[in-house]
């Protein structure tokens, strides 16, 4: 007989979440997951899964049908978009300059697909003459971009220049909103996006397990009428329309207090109003922004590609980003983040999304990391940030 471990109460600590991901989260949405649990296909939820698609159409701006919460984490709804839209054969068209384009890739290639590349430094956005240099080399079947690149802390501007051109393609087009959607402007309907996907543990400020993905019908119409099973059985949309569609027939169990949580967060969007939250998410990064700068350190992505919601510090000379990062832990309970790829050990990535992008948070953030710093010898004007932030606010 294996005998019963010794494990006590869980007490993890209570920290301020200001990395690349997930962020605090919000009172309303942790009392919404104490909710009673019912049947995936009680009444009652099949009620809270028509307010969620709604609440997600108006997050997204977007007036699409199939508007759906992917059981699983942000990279579930990424390989869902992927893995259905590309088929074996097909060639997709990904971005080089940041980490998650390269996912993109790599889900794309287990789709069966053949990817060919844009290419863009790391820490710059796509360039559309670029874009439609490589439409004219490659031919391909579908386009995806990254709308807030969290390796980099840089924001695509002229995303309906991008859709166009795919269009004049007869491409389709995927974006990644991980770290846009209820934070950043936008528009899917609009800026004519077929496919996007997000993640909930970001800007909208809820736990992992329910995540965005918005396709239009012309991104449907490829899912249904494809020759070949997507690779994936539990990701496979067709099947999932049975479910989230009028049907509402078994699939799977779905996550009912995820779905609980994310109902709450985007009741929380709607209250708020999106553009309202838009401006919030500047506002308050922007103090942020302006401290950081105003202590004498230097921001990774120019002004005109800035991502309020992720913001990329580039780490001072003679300073090591982990013992930094690692300070923060330790004296302040804080959490933010090193770079990732090519950017790794050279910034911080500091989150201002959702209930984290409040003014007593990036506060409490500069006074800390001025704190850890100024102790391990930067050269950094501590006061003058202070100030910057506070003028900001």
């Amino acid at each position: 007989m294996v005998d019963a471990p010794a494990v006590g109460e869980l007490t993890p600590p209570n920290r301020t979440l200001m990395g690349p991901g997930p962020s605090d989260v919000h009172p309303r949405v942790l009392r919404a997951m104490s909710t009673p649990l019912v049947g995936h296909l009680d009444p009652s939820f099949i009620e809270v899964m028509d307010d969620v698609q709604d609440l997600l159409r108006y997050t997204f701006q977007t007036e699409n049908q199939w508007t759906i919460p992917i059981s699983g984490t942000g990279s579930a709804s990424m390989e869902a978009a992927i893995g259905n839209l590309v088929e074996p054969g097909d060639t997709m068209l990904v971005p080089t300059n940041g980490y998650f384009g390269d996912r993109m890739a790599s889900m794309a290639n287990r789709a069966g697909g053949e990817v060919v590349t844009v290419d863009a430094p790391w820490g710059e956005p796509l360039d559309p003459v670029d874009v439609e240099a490589a439409f004219d080399e490659h031919s391909p079947d579908v386009f995806g971009f990254v709308h807030a690149e969290t390796s980099t802390g840089v924001l695509q501007p002229s995303v309906p220049e991008l859709t166009s051109i795919a269009h004049a393609n007869d491409v389709l087009v995927i974006a990644d909103t991980v770290t846009s959607l209820g934070g950043v402007e936008f528009r899917t309907d609009d800026w004519d996006v077929d496919v996007a996907y997000s993640g909930p543990q970001k800007c909208l400020s809820c736990p992992p397990g329910a995540s965005p993905l918005t396709l239009n019908d012309d991104a449907m119409d490829k899912v249904l009428s494809r020759e070949t099973d997507p690779r994936s059985w539990y990701l496979d949309l067709s099947l999932l329309e049975g479910y989230w569609g009028d049907e509402r027939a078994y699939h799977h169990t779905a996550p009912i207090t995820n779905v609980y949580a994310l109902r709450e967060a985007l009741r929380l969007v709607s209250e708020e109003g999106i553009e309202q939250r838009w401006d919030r998410h500047r506002s308050v990064a922007g103090a942020l922004k302006a401290g950081v700068e105003s202590m004498g350190l230097e921001m990774n992505a120019p002004d005109e590609y800035w991502l309020p919601s992720l913001n990329t510090v580039r780490v001072p000379d003679g300073i090591d980003d982990g013992t930094i990062i690692q300070y923060l832990l330790d004296e302040y309970d804080l959490e933010i983040a090193s770079g990732l790829g090519a950017l790794s050990g050279d910034i911080w990535r500091i989150g201002c999304m959702g209930h984290s992008a409040r003014p007593r948070n990036v506060s409490y953030l500069l006074t800390a990391l001025g704190d850890a710093l100024a102790e391990h010898g930067a050269d950094v004007d501590v006061d003058a940030g202070l100030a910057a932030t506070s003028d900001a606010l």
